[in-house]
Protein backbone atom coordinates (compact mmCIF):
# COMPACT_ATOMS: atom_id res chain seq x y z
CA UNK A 1 0.00 0.00 0.00
CA UNK A 2 0.97 3.55 -0.74
CA UNK A 3 -0.55 4.97 2.51
CA UNK A 4 -3.68 5.77 4.25
CA UNK A 5 -6.42 7.97 3.35
CA UNK A 6 -9.27 9.08 5.30
CA UNK A 7 -12.06 10.52 2.95
CA UNK A 8 -14.91 12.40 4.63
CA UNK A 9 -17.82 13.33 3.40
CA UNK A 10 -21.85 12.94 4.30
CA UNK A 11 -22.52 11.65 0.80
CA UNK A 12 -22.00 8.25 0.64
CA UNK A 13 -21.73 7.56 -3.22
CA UNK A 14 -18.84 10.61 -3.17
CA UNK A 15 -16.87 8.41 -0.56
CA UNK A 16 -17.16 5.49 -2.59
CA UNK A 17 -16.78 6.53 -6.12
CA UNK A 18 -13.64 8.33 -4.34
CA UNK A 19 -12.48 4.62 -2.52
CA UNK A 20 -12.51 3.40 -5.88
CA UNK A 21 -10.15 5.67 -7.78
CA UNK A 22 -7.51 5.55 -4.86
CA UNK A 23 -7.89 1.93 -4.00
CA UNK A 24 -7.01 1.44 -7.59
CA UNK A 25 -3.86 3.19 -7.29
CA UNK A 26 -3.19 0.87 -3.87
CA UNK A 27 -3.82 3.47 -1.25
CA UNK A 28 -5.72 2.35 2.07
CA UNK A 29 -8.84 3.82 2.11
CA UNK A 30 -10.77 4.16 5.36
CA UNK A 31 -14.37 6.18 5.33
CA UNK A 32 -16.19 8.84 7.75
CA UNK A 33 -19.33 10.92 7.38
CA UNK A 34 -18.95 13.91 9.52
CA UNK A 35 -16.22 15.75 11.74
CA UNK A 36 -17.09 13.47 14.46
CA UNK A 37 -16.40 10.32 13.40
CA UNK A 38 -13.24 11.45 11.42
CA UNK A 39 -11.88 12.28 14.47
CA UNK A 40 -12.40 9.02 15.62
CA UNK A 41 -10.90 7.67 12.73
CA UNK A 42 -7.76 9.60 13.08
CA UNK A 43 -7.58 8.82 17.19
CA UNK A 44 -7.93 4.91 15.77
CA UNK A 45 -5.24 5.04 13.43
CA UNK A 46 -3.85 7.79 11.72
CA UNK A 47 -3.98 8.22 8.33
CA UNK A 48 -1.41 9.73 5.59
CA UNK A 49 -4.07 11.90 4.27
CA UNK A 50 -7.31 13.50 4.70
CA UNK A 51 -9.72 14.15 1.21
CA UNK A 52 -13.04 15.71 2.99
CA UNK A 53 -15.97 17.35 1.56
CA UNK A 54 -15.79 21.56 1.57
CA UNK A 55 -18.94 21.42 3.75
CA UNK A 56 -20.00 18.76 6.30
CA UNK A 57 -22.77 17.83 8.11
CA UNK A 58 -21.30 19.24 11.59
CA UNK A 59 -19.18 22.01 10.00
CA UNK A 60 -16.63 22.26 7.16
CA UNK A 61 -12.88 21.43 5.89
CA UNK A 62 -11.71 23.94 7.99
CA UNK A 63 -13.53 23.27 10.90
CA UNK A 64 -11.98 19.50 10.70
CA UNK A 65 -8.70 21.11 10.04
CA UNK A 66 -8.67 23.18 13.24
CA UNK A 67 -9.80 20.30 15.56
CA UNK A 68 -7.07 18.50 13.66
CA UNK A 69 -4.26 20.87 14.55
CA UNK A 70 -5.54 20.42 18.33
CA UNK A 71 -3.73 16.53 18.17
CA UNK A 72 -0.81 17.23 15.46
CA UNK A 73 1.30 20.33 14.50
CA UNK A 74 0.61 22.54 11.70
CA UNK A 75 0.98 20.67 8.16
CA UNK A 76 1.74 17.43 10.43
CA UNK A 77 -1.76 15.72 8.65
CA UNK A 78 -2.38 17.03 5.57
CA UNK A 79 -6.06 17.94 4.61
CA UNK A 80 -7.44 18.39 0.64
CA UNK A 81 -10.67 19.52 0.38
CA UNK A 82 -13.31 18.94 -2.28
CA UNK A 83 -16.02 21.49 -3.59
CA UNK A 84 -17.28 23.52 -6.31
CA UNK A 85 -16.63 26.60 -7.80
CA UNK A 86 -19.69 28.49 -5.52
CA UNK A 87 -17.61 27.91 -2.51
CA UNK A 88 -15.53 30.75 -3.01
CA UNK A 89 -15.27 32.32 -0.06
CA UNK A 90 -15.02 28.57 1.72
CA UNK A 91 -12.39 27.79 0.03
CA UNK A 92 -10.38 30.69 0.94
CA UNK A 93 -11.72 30.15 4.72
CA UNK A 94 -10.11 26.77 4.25
CA UNK A 95 -6.85 27.85 3.40
CA UNK A 96 -6.76 30.12 6.00
CA UNK A 97 -7.57 27.40 8.15
CA UNK A 98 -4.37 25.13 7.05
CA UNK A 99 -6.33 22.98 4.03
CA UNK A 100 -3.64 22.33 2.06
CA UNK A 101 -5.57 22.75 -0.73
CA UNK A 102 -9.01 22.35 -2.36
CA UNK A 103 -9.65 20.72 -5.41
CA UNK A 104 -13.32 21.86 -7.36
CA UNK A 105 -15.51 19.45 -8.71
CA UNK A 106 -15.93 17.67 -11.85
CA UNK A 107 -12.90 16.10 -10.50
CA UNK A 108 -9.89 15.44 -12.74
CA UNK A 109 -8.89 11.87 -11.70
CA UNK A 110 -5.10 12.48 -12.75
CA UNK A 111 -4.80 15.73 -10.41
CA UNK A 112 -6.28 13.97 -7.46
CA UNK A 113 -3.32 11.28 -8.04
CA UNK A 114 -0.98 13.74 -8.13
CA UNK A 115 -2.25 16.41 -5.67
CA UNK A 116 -2.43 12.80 -3.48
CA UNK A 117 1.18 11.60 -4.34
CA UNK A 118 2.76 15.16 -3.63
CA UNK A 119 0.98 15.44 -0.49
CA UNK A 120 1.58 12.33 1.00
CA UNK A 121 5.44 12.74 -0.46
CA UNK A 122 6.01 15.72 1.47
CA UNK A 123 4.36 14.20 4.73
CA UNK A 124 6.10 11.32 4.84
CA UNK A 125 9.69 13.84 4.49
CA UNK A 126 8.69 15.80 7.49
CA UNK A 127 8.18 13.00 8.91
CA UNK A 128 11.97 11.62 8.58
CA UNK A 129 12.89 14.69 9.72
CA UNK A 130 10.49 14.86 13.10
CA UNK A 131 11.93 11.45 13.58
CA UNK A 132 15.47 12.71 13.47
CA UNK A 133 14.60 15.27 15.59
CA UNK A 134 12.86 13.35 18.26
CA UNK A 135 16.58 10.68 18.17
CA UNK A 136 18.01 14.16 18.74
CA UNK A 137 15.76 15.04 21.75
CA UNK A 138 15.98 11.22 22.97
CA UNK A 139 19.84 11.69 23.51
CA UNK A 140 19.54 15.33 24.96
CA UNK A 141 20.79 17.12 22.16
CA UNK A 142 18.28 19.09 21.01
CA UNK A 143 19.26 22.95 21.10
CA UNK A 144 16.01 24.99 22.14
CA UNK A 145 14.06 26.57 19.99
CA UNK A 146 14.71 30.25 18.16
CA UNK A 147 12.85 32.98 19.58
CA UNK A 148 13.26 34.99 16.26
CA UNK A 149 12.14 33.91 12.90
CA UNK A 150 13.66 35.96 9.91
CA UNK A 151 11.85 37.65 7.28
CA UNK A 152 11.08 35.37 4.20
CA UNK A 153 12.17 36.00 0.72
CA UNK A 154 9.84 34.87 -2.02
CA UNK A 155 10.93 35.03 -5.88
CA UNK A 156 8.50 35.55 -8.84
CA UNK A 157 9.52 33.80 -11.94
CA UNK A 158 7.25 34.91 -14.70
CA UNK A 159 8.55 35.72 -18.98
CA UNK A 160 6.88 38.54 -18.91
CA UNK A 161 8.27 41.68 -17.53
CA UNK A 162 5.02 43.65 -16.87
CA UNK A 163 2.94 41.32 -15.61
CA UNK A 164 5.39 39.72 -12.72
CA UNK A 165 5.48 42.99 -11.67
CA UNK A 166 1.30 43.49 -11.51
CA UNK A 167 1.21 40.56 -9.41
CA UNK A 168 3.95 41.83 -7.12
CA UNK A 169 2.10 45.16 -6.68
CA UNK A 170 -0.94 43.15 -5.32
CA UNK A 171 0.83 40.87 -3.22
CA UNK A 172 3.23 43.01 -1.55
CA UNK A 173 0.27 44.83 0.80
CA UNK A 174 -0.62 41.17 2.03
CA UNK A 175 2.67 39.43 1.78
CA UNK A 176 4.59 39.35 5.09
CA UNK A 177 8.00 38.47 3.13
CA UNK A 178 10.60 39.73 0.76
CA UNK A 179 9.42 39.66 -2.34
CA UNK A 180 11.79 39.83 -5.85
CA UNK A 181 11.40 39.23 -9.57
CA UNK A 182 13.12 37.00 -12.01
CA UNK A 183 13.02 35.54 -15.58
CA UNK A 184 12.97 31.73 -15.94
CA UNK A 185 16.66 31.60 -17.57
CA UNK A 186 18.13 33.82 -14.23
CA UNK A 187 15.78 31.72 -11.45
CA UNK A 188 19.10 29.76 -10.61
CA UNK A 189 21.94 31.69 -12.96
CA UNK A 190 21.02 34.05 -10.18
CA UNK A 191 20.73 32.75 -6.81
CA UNK A 192 23.38 33.22 -4.55
CA UNK A 193 24.92 30.59 -2.43
CA UNK A 194 24.01 32.66 0.71
CA UNK A 195 20.79 34.28 0.77
CA UNK A 196 19.19 31.63 -1.45
CA UNK A 197 15.18 32.29 -1.32
CA UNK A 198 12.73 30.19 0.84
CA UNK A 199 9.79 30.22 -1.99
CA UNK A 200 10.06 30.31 -5.71
CA UNK A 201 6.70 31.10 -8.00
CA UNK A 202 6.89 29.74 -11.25
CA UNK A 203 3.96 31.08 -13.33
CA UNK A 204 3.63 28.49 -16.55
CA UNK A 205 2.76 30.00 -19.89
CA UNK A 206 -0.73 29.46 -21.28
CA UNK A 207 0.77 27.80 -24.62
CA UNK A 208 0.93 23.94 -23.70
CA UNK A 209 4.83 23.54 -24.76
CA UNK A 210 5.77 26.29 -23.47
CA UNK A 211 4.64 25.16 -19.97
CA UNK A 212 6.08 21.86 -20.52
CA UNK A 213 9.63 23.76 -21.54
CA UNK A 214 9.39 26.03 -18.13
CA UNK A 215 8.63 22.75 -15.81
CA UNK A 216 12.45 21.60 -16.21
CA UNK A 217 12.84 24.54 -14.23
CA UNK A 218 11.03 22.39 -11.27
CA UNK A 219 13.76 19.86 -11.71
CA UNK A 220 16.57 22.21 -11.74
CA UNK A 221 15.47 23.84 -8.54
CA UNK A 222 15.06 20.52 -6.99
CA UNK A 223 18.63 19.24 -8.33
CA UNK A 224 20.63 22.67 -7.68
CA UNK A 225 22.63 22.14 -3.96
CA UNK A 226 21.31 25.59 -2.78
CA UNK A 227 17.98 25.28 -3.91
CA UNK A 228 16.29 21.66 -3.36
CA UNK A 229 14.94 22.81 0.23
CA UNK A 230 13.38 26.04 -1.60
CA UNK A 231 9.58 26.05 -1.31
CA UNK A 232 7.80 26.16 -4.80
CA UNK A 233 4.63 27.25 -5.85
CA UNK A 234 3.39 26.68 -9.74
CA UNK A 235 0.73 29.04 -11.44
CA UNK A 236 -1.23 27.63 -14.58
CA UNK A 237 -2.29 30.61 -16.29
CA UNK A 238 -4.26 28.06 -18.38
CA UNK A 239 -5.90 24.73 -16.78
CA UNK A 240 -3.88 21.65 -17.74
CA UNK A 241 -4.69 18.53 -15.07
CA UNK A 242 -2.03 16.47 -16.94
CA UNK A 243 0.81 18.98 -16.45
CA UNK A 244 -0.38 19.99 -13.02
CA UNK A 245 -0.37 16.45 -12.40
CA UNK A 246 3.71 16.43 -14.09
CA UNK A 247 4.67 19.50 -12.00
CA UNK A 248 3.62 17.82 -8.74
CA UNK A 249 5.58 14.74 -9.80
CA UNK A 250 8.86 16.63 -10.45
CA UNK A 251 8.94 18.18 -7.37
CA UNK A 252 6.24 21.74 -7.02
CA UNK A 253 4.85 21.65 -3.47
CA UNK A 254 1.67 23.98 -4.33
CA UNK A 255 0.08 24.66 -7.04
CA UNK A 256 -2.65 27.26 -8.56
CA UNK A 257 -4.73 25.71 -11.85
CA UNK A 258 -6.73 28.69 -11.98
CA UNK A 259 -4.24 31.43 -12.14
CA UNK A 260 -3.36 34.71 -10.39
CA UNK A 261 -5.15 35.22 -7.21
CA UNK A 262 -3.67 37.93 -4.68
CA UNK A 263 -5.69 36.44 -1.84
CA UNK A 264 -5.14 33.25 -2.28
CA UNK A 265 -1.43 33.23 -3.34
CA UNK A 266 -0.49 35.25 -0.52
CA UNK A 267 -2.47 32.52 2.27
CA UNK A 268 -0.49 29.65 -0.03
CA UNK A 269 2.81 31.47 0.55
CA UNK A 270 2.89 31.61 3.62
CA UNK A 271 1.93 28.52 4.23
CA UNK A 272 5.27 27.16 2.39
CA UNK A 273 7.21 29.83 4.05
CA UNK A 274 6.11 28.36 7.35
CA UNK A 275 6.86 24.54 6.23
CA UNK A 276 10.12 25.95 4.95
CA UNK A 277 11.02 27.33 8.26
CA UNK A 278 10.16 24.44 10.41
CA UNK A 279 11.83 22.04 7.97
CA UNK A 280 14.97 24.58 8.45
CA UNK A 281 14.70 23.92 11.77
CA UNK A 282 14.87 20.36 12.02
CA UNK A 283 17.38 20.33 9.71
CA UNK A 284 19.46 22.87 11.47
CA UNK A 285 18.82 20.50 14.69
CA UNK A 286 20.13 17.40 13.76
CA UNK A 287 23.06 19.17 12.05
CA UNK A 288 24.19 21.29 14.81
CA UNK A 289 22.89 18.88 18.08
CA UNK A 290 23.99 15.37 17.03
CA UNK A 291 27.42 16.24 14.94
CA UNK A 292 29.64 15.87 18.02
CA UNK A 293 28.26 13.69 19.76
CA UNK A 294 26.81 11.03 17.05
CA UNK A 295 28.46 11.44 13.81
CA UNK A 296 31.67 9.36 12.79
CA UNK A 297 34.44 11.50 12.90
CA UNK A 298 36.56 9.80 10.47
CA UNK A 299 33.87 9.33 7.52
CA UNK A 300 31.26 11.92 8.57
CA UNK A 301 28.28 9.41 8.68
CA UNK A 302 26.34 8.58 12.09
CA UNK A 303 27.66 6.29 14.64
CA UNK A 304 26.42 3.23 16.02
CA UNK A 305 24.80 5.58 19.17
CA UNK A 306 22.21 7.51 16.89
CA UNK A 307 22.18 4.82 14.53
CA UNK A 308 20.45 2.18 16.75
CA UNK A 309 17.71 4.77 18.70
CA UNK A 310 16.75 6.03 14.63
CA UNK A 311 16.32 2.52 13.56
CA UNK A 312 13.81 2.01 16.37
CA UNK A 313 11.75 4.92 15.45
CA UNK A 314 11.87 3.63 12.18
CA UNK A 315 10.61 0.23 12.78
CA UNK A 316 7.86 2.14 15.28
CA UNK A 317 7.17 3.58 12.40
CA UNK A 318 6.87 0.94 10.31
CA UNK A 319 4.53 -1.29 12.51
CA UNK A 320 2.15 1.84 12.45
CA UNK A 321 1.99 2.58 8.89
CA UNK A 322 2.66 -1.00 7.95
CA UNK A 323 5.25 0.10 5.22
CA UNK A 324 8.39 -1.74 4.38
CA UNK A 325 12.03 -0.94 5.33
CA UNK A 326 15.00 -2.69 4.79
CA UNK A 327 18.12 -2.82 6.91
CA UNK A 328 21.33 -3.63 5.27
CA UNK A 329 24.53 -4.37 7.11
CA UNK A 330 27.75 -3.67 4.72
CA UNK A 331 31.18 -4.76 5.20
CA UNK A 332 33.94 -3.97 3.20
CA UNK A 333 36.15 -7.04 1.98
CA UNK A 334 40.09 -7.86 2.68
CA UNK A 335 40.44 -4.42 4.30
CA UNK A 336 42.98 -6.07 6.29
CA UNK A 337 45.04 -6.41 3.43
CA UNK A 338 43.71 -2.88 2.54
CA UNK A 339 45.52 -1.85 5.48
CA UNK A 340 48.85 -4.47 5.58
CA UNK A 341 49.80 -3.13 2.39
CA UNK A 342 49.40 0.61 2.18
CA UNK A 343 49.02 1.51 5.51
CA UNK A 344 46.64 2.44 8.13
CA UNK A 345 46.32 5.93 6.40
CA UNK A 346 45.60 4.54 3.08
CA UNK A 347 42.56 2.33 4.67
CA UNK A 348 41.31 5.56 6.30
CA UNK A 349 41.30 6.74 2.86
CA UNK A 350 38.97 3.97 1.52
CA UNK A 351 36.66 4.12 4.33
CA UNK A 352 36.10 7.89 3.83
CA UNK A 353 35.45 7.48 -0.12
CA UNK A 354 33.78 4.27 0.74
CA UNK A 355 30.91 6.36 2.92
CA UNK A 356 30.88 9.18 0.63
CA UNK A 357 30.08 6.67 -1.78
CA UNK A 358 27.59 5.55 0.02
CA UNK A 359 25.90 8.97 0.71
CA UNK A 360 25.68 9.48 -2.84
CA UNK A 361 23.98 6.40 -4.05
CA UNK A 362 20.71 7.06 -0.95
CA UNK A 363 18.14 9.38 -0.78
CA UNK A 364 18.59 11.50 2.06
CA UNK A 365 16.09 9.95 4.24
CA UNK A 366 18.20 6.97 4.08
CA UNK A 367 20.06 6.08 7.55
CA UNK A 368 23.67 5.40 6.67
CA UNK A 369 26.13 4.86 9.77
CA UNK A 370 29.38 3.37 10.56
CA UNK A 371 28.69 0.53 12.74
CA UNK A 372 32.35 -1.11 13.22
CA UNK A 373 35.87 -0.70 11.74
CA UNK A 374 35.28 -1.29 8.54
CA UNK A 375 31.02 -2.26 8.68
CA UNK A 376 28.09 -0.24 7.51
CA UNK A 377 24.58 -0.06 8.49
CA UNK A 378 22.70 1.23 5.71
CA UNK A 379 18.06 1.63 6.92
CA UNK A 380 15.39 2.47 3.74
CA UNK A 381 12.24 3.47 4.88
CA UNK A 382 9.55 2.68 2.88
CA UNK A 383 11.48 0.23 0.75
CA UNK A 384 10.56 -3.19 -0.09
CA UNK A 385 12.71 -6.66 -0.67
CA UNK A 386 12.85 -6.24 -4.29
CA UNK A 387 13.64 -2.42 -3.91
CA UNK A 388 16.14 -2.78 -1.68
CA UNK A 389 17.76 -5.83 -3.37
CA UNK A 390 18.07 -2.93 -6.86
CA UNK A 391 19.82 -0.56 -4.25
CA UNK A 392 21.94 -2.73 -2.58
CA UNK A 393 23.31 -4.17 -6.05
CA UNK A 394 23.84 -1.07 -7.43
CA UNK A 395 26.09 -0.09 -4.00
CA UNK A 396 27.67 -3.36 -4.91
CA UNK A 397 28.74 -2.19 -8.39
CA UNK A 398 29.77 1.48 -7.33
CA UNK A 399 31.85 0.50 -4.58
CA UNK A 400 33.71 -2.21 -6.90
CA UNK A 401 33.53 0.28 -9.68
CA UNK A 402 35.63 3.16 -7.47
CA UNK A 403 39.05 3.62 -8.23
CA UNK A 404 40.53 4.93 -4.16
CA UNK A 405 42.88 7.66 -4.08
CA UNK A 406 45.78 6.61 -1.59
CA UNK A 407 48.34 9.33 -0.38
CA UNK A 408 51.54 7.56 -1.44
CA UNK A 409 50.90 5.85 -4.50
CA UNK A 410 50.09 6.62 -7.64
CA UNK A 411 47.98 3.62 -8.80
CA UNK A 412 44.25 3.54 -7.10
CA UNK A 413 43.23 1.08 -4.54
CA UNK A 414 40.47 -1.34 -5.47
CA UNK A 415 38.10 -2.69 -2.87
CA UNK A 416 34.50 -4.24 -2.87
CA UNK A 417 31.97 -4.77 -0.10
CA UNK A 418 29.38 -7.78 0.92
CA UNK A 419 25.98 -6.73 1.93
CA UNK A 420 23.32 -8.81 3.76
CA UNK A 421 19.64 -7.67 3.81
CA UNK A 422 16.60 -7.83 5.67
CA UNK A 423 13.12 -6.48 5.32
CA UNK A 424 10.61 -5.44 7.95
CA UNK A 425 8.21 -4.43 9.81
CA UNK A 426 7.38 -8.49 9.40
CA UNK A 427 8.09 -11.46 8.15
CA UNK A 428 6.77 -13.65 5.47
CA UNK A 429 3.89 -15.11 8.05
CA UNK A 430 3.07 -11.20 8.75
CA UNK A 431 4.48 -11.75 12.22
CA UNK A 432 6.19 -8.20 13.23
CA UNK A 433 9.90 -8.93 13.51
CA UNK A 434 11.76 -6.75 16.61
CA UNK A 435 14.96 -4.53 15.27
CA UNK A 436 17.34 -7.18 17.25
CA UNK A 437 15.87 -10.01 14.81
CA UNK A 438 15.95 -8.04 11.64
CA UNK A 439 19.73 -7.29 12.54
CA UNK A 440 20.45 -11.01 13.28
CA UNK A 441 18.95 -11.80 9.96
CA UNK A 442 20.86 -8.99 8.16
CA UNK A 443 24.17 -10.35 9.88
CA UNK A 444 23.25 -13.83 8.87
CA UNK A 445 23.19 -13.13 5.21
CA UNK A 446 26.32 -10.82 5.39
CA UNK A 447 28.14 -13.52 6.92
CA UNK A 448 26.48 -15.70 3.62
CA UNK A 449 27.93 -13.37 1.39
CA UNK A 450 31.08 -13.34 2.61
CA UNK A 451 31.24 -16.91 2.53
CA UNK A 452 30.18 -17.43 -0.65
CA UNK A 453 32.71 -15.29 -2.60
CA UNK A 454 32.12 -11.77 -1.00
CA UNK A 455 31.34 -8.59 -3.34
CA UNK A 456 27.26 -9.67 -4.07
CA UNK A 457 24.10 -8.95 -1.92
CA UNK A 458 22.93 -12.11 -0.19
CA UNK A 459 18.71 -11.76 1.43
CA UNK A 460 17.83 -12.87 4.59
CA UNK A 461 16.04 -16.14 4.21
CA UNK A 462 13.26 -15.09 6.76
CA UNK A 463 12.34 -12.10 5.00
CA UNK A 464 12.35 -13.35 1.37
Amino acid sequence: MQGTILIVDAIATNRISLKVKLAAAYYRVIQAGDITQALTEVRRRTPDLVICALTLPDGGAADLCRHLRGHFPADQLPVLAIGSRDHADSRLAALEAGVSDVLLKPLDDTLLLGRTRSLIRARNAADEWQMRDDTTQALGLAEPAADFAPQGHCVLVHGDSATILGWANRLRPRLHARLTLSKPDDAIREVPAEGVPDVFVLALPPDPRAAMTACRLISALRANAHTRHAGLLVVQMAPDAALAATALDLGADDLMIDGFDAAEMTLRLHALLRRKRMADQLRATVRTGLKAAVFDPLTGLHNRRYAMPHLDRIAERAQQTGRPFAVMVADLDYFKQINDQYGHAAGDAVLVQTAQCLRDNLRGMDLVARIGGEEFLIVMPGTSMAEAEVAAARLCADIEGQAYEVSGYARPVKATISIGLAVGPTDADGQPLSVETLLAQADRALYSAKTHGRNQVTLSRPAA
